[in-house]
């Protein structure tokens, strides 16, 4: 039998339910793996061995009786985004240094409800607000890959979590790109849902009209399995989408009409826009995913050519409207109710400074003052308006591509993972790295980051596959497809 480590969440789910291992020994296996190799990566903010040898011990009951689910006893860990009631919750930040909520998330709740066994807390920018994972307040993350370069963010924890082989699956978020762009930076397979999908109920809110939860594992099947718990409506969120469950395991397994033995995608209709292939795009990145691309034509996918013209737009829409939206949310963060307090104080106003001064990081300052300045009177209507027009201009530029093509590919970003350091000073540059991810998450739609080779240096590249409104089902088996015929979602970092 293969090291608990090298299995993914359907494998291990399988081993498990055949009583070939335990789940308190696999729990074990990775607990001391994390021990012995997150002090290089930093992907981890709280680990509580003794709450999950404590759930696996439950797990296993529930095995032995027969009682278990599909994930029983399969180990997790969740980006401390998510607030939990049996460990800390920081959202990467110092305003929120030991927090601990009175309950779980929704997406938590649900997980654990499936019987998955929670390591614990995982890195991320500071409230969710970095493409790098070097602003959380605490330690960056570092990419397993090349320890010098960054591994994406904002869920860069996450994706180092299961990257470097410390857990099989994870939870992550995606506002603008934040589980697909990791994802591809260290090499293995997230899905962003549809807008709704899963609940924000106990998430964090960055942009609350962005914002979304989804899982991050080493392929598709595996995201299959942990996005059918985690998905389903939720009464106490206001934006969850009231749709019966999701079986995404089933329909990533089932086949498409006329599809025969060999071409698994026949009839499948792939576009490419133009405006995800410009002459900036580096080479490397180009040559990997036009490699993905041509084994989906050998699986029997058709590609077209589509246009989505207002991509460029997306970067100015998307860091207008969700700094206002992060303007509004933090604004609950004043040393009052909860977080963090200033110690010295003249009197109430001074304390609201100082504490959101001491409290917030630099770029979380920086995206709470553009929100406040573009909702401000005067401005309003000069750019937050009109940025929500433009955002219902590029939803109808996808609407008019899914004319002519089932699934949208592309890049995930213009360029391999980059040094830590690398544009610490030109926070644009990092805005920027969001073109082909921003247009997706401004309409709504479900994403997902597929490896599907290695650019400059070594460093992993995915295949960026975008779907119509509650096609998670479609890309997810578009996805698994290339993953049977490809071995690109099994390589794994060396030396680790």
């Amino acid at each position: 039998m293969k090291p608990v480590h090298d299995m993914g969440v359907a494998e291990l789910a399988a081993a498990l339910k055949s009583r070939a291992l335990s789940s308190r020994e696999a729990t074990q296996a990775l607990l001391d793996r994390v021990a012995a190799q997150d002090a290089q990566l930093g992907a981890f903010l709280h680990v509580d061995a003794d709450g999950a040898l404590a759930r696996a011990a439950a797990a296993d009951a529930a095995l032995a009786a027969g009682t278990a689910g599909a994930l029983t006893g399969v180990p997790v860990a969740h980006k401390d985004i998510y607030v939990t009631a049996d460990m800390p919750t920081t959202a990467g930040s110092k305003m929120l240094a030991g927090y601990r909520s009175p309950f779980d998330a929704t997406v938590v709740a649900r997980l654990n409800a499936a019987g998955t066994v929670s390591l614990g807390k995982l890195n991320c920018d500071e409230f969710a607000m970095g493409s790098a994972n070097e602003n959380s307040a605490y330690f960056p993350s570092h990419n397993p890959w090349d320890l010098s370069r960054v591994p994406g963010g904002s869920s860069g924890g996450s994706a180092v979590a299961v990257a470097a082989r410390l857990v099989p699956g994870v939870t992550g978020t995606d506002t603008g790109g934040s589980i697909r762009q990791p994802a591809s930076f260290t090499g293995i397979t997230g899905i962003k849902p549809t807008y709704g999908v899963c609940s924000r109920y106990g998430m964090i809110a960055f942009a609350s009209s962005l914002d979304q939860a989804g899982p991050m594992a080493r392929s598709a099947e595996d995201c299959a399995l942990l996005l059918s718990a985690m998905s389903g409506f939720d009464e106490r969120d206001a934006t969850s989408v009231n749709q019966p469950p999701q079986d995404f395991h089933a329909q990533m397994l089932a086949a498409r009409e006329g599809a025969a033995a060999g071409k698994p995608l026949a009839g499948l209709r792939i576009g490419l826009p133009r405006e995800f292939f410009p002459a900036g795009l580096s080479v490397d990145v180009n040559a990997a995913v036009r490699a993905g691309l041509a084994e989906l034509e050998k699986l029997g996918a058709t590609l077209v050519d589509v246009s989505l013209p207002r991509t460029e737009l997306a970067i100015p829409v998307y860091y207008i409207i969700a700094p206002a939206e992060a303007s509004s949310n933090l604004s609950r963060f004043d040393g009052v109710k909860f977080g963090h307090r200033a110690a010295k104080y003249d009197d109430l106003l001074d304390m609201y400074k100082k504490t959101r001064a001491e409290g917030f990081g630099a770029e979380v300052k920086r995206r709470i003052m553009i929100g406040t300045y573009v909702l401000s009177h005067g401005y309003y209507d000069a750019y937050y308006l009109q940025a929500q027009k433009l955002r219902r201009m590029i939803a109808d530029d996808f609407q008019q591509a899914f004319a002519q093509c089932d699934v949208i590919a592309g890049p995930v970003a213009p360029t391999v993972a980059w040094k830590h350091g690398e544009g610490k000073d030109d926070p644009t540059q990092a805005y920027l790295a969001d073109i082909f991810t921003l247009p997706g998450s401004l309409a709504g739609l479900p994403g997902m980051s597929v490896p599907v080779g290695t650019g400059a240096g070594g460093m992993p590249v995915g295949l960026q596959l975008i779907g119509n409104y509650f096609k998670e089902g479609q890309l997810l088996h578009t996805a698994h497809a290339l993953q049977q015929a490809t071995d690109w979602h099994r390589a794994a970092p060396s030396g680790l």
